[in-house]
Formats: structure tokens, sequence, C-alpha cells
């Protein structure tokens, strides 16, 4: 049969439009998997991506920001629900007069009840009998300076007659709650310095002890000494002999009886207006 031309036309237009339907013309509806992924090399995230460990760890050309020294922060001094002791970190060691957190404890109880060794509250009287008291500084019975922000307190201490000569600045911060007692926990120290062995470290005997100093015709003794006994763990030879500026100076000390938890390290100097006219203390604990 012979089939006319507009017939054969108007078929070969109908095949010719299925054809581009099939193919995903422009007649057509986008597929969904061509909407949702990605143009290849690039990191568009797919609607609910999965973290990954690769996505989450940083990579070593770009290190993670270091944490701000938040450890040093009066936050950090509260004690946790397991009764840490809020002094005892690398940074804040317990030295005197209290070497627990349950010690400060027992005598917050005995003053809140009958006004036990009211001393203890106030930084100024801490820190003149720790000078005196403890490390038998007798001369050293004057307050020069005073600086309290929150838990801690700085409190120059001097000897009586010498003007405006502050023998060191003593560190202390409150044990346990806030209006606790206050506790020695180190010097801040500017001409004269004890760096070694470094603050907090585990030593053994004899211990290298050393530091800097400025100042003329200096002579040095080093002490190790712990709460608990009223002598000396051990004393280097007497004296030495230091000076310049902010020039080194070291010693060797050997010590025995060691058994509170934290030992102080106390160096000195004088000789000049006084038997002690500057002092730096430092914290350890023995191996």
């Amino acid at each position: 049969m012979n089939i006319s031309l507009p017939f054969r036309l108007l078929t070969a237009a109908t095949v010719l439009g299925l054809s581009l339907t099939a193919c995903g013309g422009s007649g057509g509806a986008p597929s969904a998997s061509r909407s949702t992924l990605p143009a290849p090399g690039t990191s568009t995230p797919v609607p609910t991506p999965t973290p990954t460990t690769s996505r989450t760890t940083p990579t070593p050309s770009t290190p993670p920001t270091a944490t701000p020294s938040a450890t040093k922060a009066p936050t950090t001094l509260t004690p946790t629900p397991k009764s840490t002791p809020p002094l005892g970190s690398w940074s804040l060691q317990p030295l005197w007069p209290f070497t627990t957190l349950a010690q400060a404890q027992e005598w917050e109880r005995a003053y809140r009840s009958g006004g036990h060794q009211p001393w203890h509250r106030d930084p100024e009287q801490t820190a003149l009998a720790f000078t005196r008291d403890y490390l038998g500084f007798k001369e050293i019975d004057k307050v020069s300076s005073r600086t309290v922000s929150g838990r801690h307190a700085r409190i120059g201490v001097a000897p009586t007659g010498r003007e405006g000569g502050t023998a060191a600045v003593i560190h202390l911060v409150r044990y346990g709650s806030p209006d606790g007692p206050w506790e020695v926990v180190g010097t801040d120290d500017t001409t004269f310095s004890l760096t070694t062995p470094a603050y907090g470290s585990l030593v053994r005997s004899p211990l290298a002890i050393g530091g800097r100093i400025t100042g003329v015709d200096e002579s040095i003794r080093v002490e190790v000494r712990q709460p608990s006994s009223k002598a000396p763990l051990g004393t280097s030879a007497c004296c030495i002999s230091a000076g310049g500026n902010d020039q080194p100076w070291s010693a060797r000390v050997s010590f025995s009886g060691a058994h509170d938890p934290v030992l102080t390290v106390v160096a000195s100097t004088g000789g000049h207006v006084a038997d002690v006219e500057r002092f730096t203390v430092t914290a350890v604990r023995a191996r």
C-alpha cells in the first residue's frame, strides 16, 4: 500500500520525540541521583553526612589551637566532687602550713566551731609565720607589700629596719573553700631565683640546685625542708659565692628523711645589712 508523505513525516517526528525523552533530554525531569550528588573534585557534602575521623582530626599542617592556660585560673582551685585537692597540680603545690586538703578542712571545721588559730585566715600573718616559724628567718618580721586578688595573695616580707628592701614576695592561695585557710605555694622571684629543680618535679638525693642572681659579693645558702620536721632534711655547705648581673649560681645538697607529700627547697643570701636579705623557694616531691 502506498503511504502518503504527511503520514510518514508525522511518524518520524513521533519516534524522534520518544528517543529524546528516553535519553533524559531537556523535555524530561532530572533524576534524583543527579540533583543530590556533588560535582567531582568538590567538598560539597551530601544532605545527611556522617562525620568521620578524617573530617574531625586536624592535619599536621594545621595543629589544634593551644588551650589558654586556664589551669592557673582561680576556678581550677575548686575541689571536684571526688574531693581532689585544689592544690597539687604541677603549677600549684601546697608548701605550708597544711600538707593535704584534709588538714585544711579539719582546721576550717575547728575554726567555725571555736575560732581555732584565726591567723590562717590572714595572708599577711601566714606569710610571716612561714618565714619565721618554718624557714627559721627570725629577722624577717614585717610586711613590705600586699596584693590580694580573689583566691590569690602576694605578700612581700622584709627584715625590720631595711627600708624598701623586700626579701621575697610570697605567693599564697586559699586552700579548699573560697574562705578557707591561706596556703603558701611559692615565691615570685625577680633578682634572685631558684629554677633548678623544676617546680613540682620528682627529685632524689643528692639534689642539684641552681638559679640566677643579681648582686655583689653574695653568699648563698640552700636547705631542703618539710613541714613535719623542725630541722632541715639537708643543707648545703656554707656558703656559695655569687654575684654580677643576672648570673647563674648552683649547688648540690644531700637530704634524707623525706616523707611529706611536698618538700620545700629554699635558697637565701645576705650578710650586708642582715643575715637574710633575700630568699627564694620552690616546691618538689621526693621519689
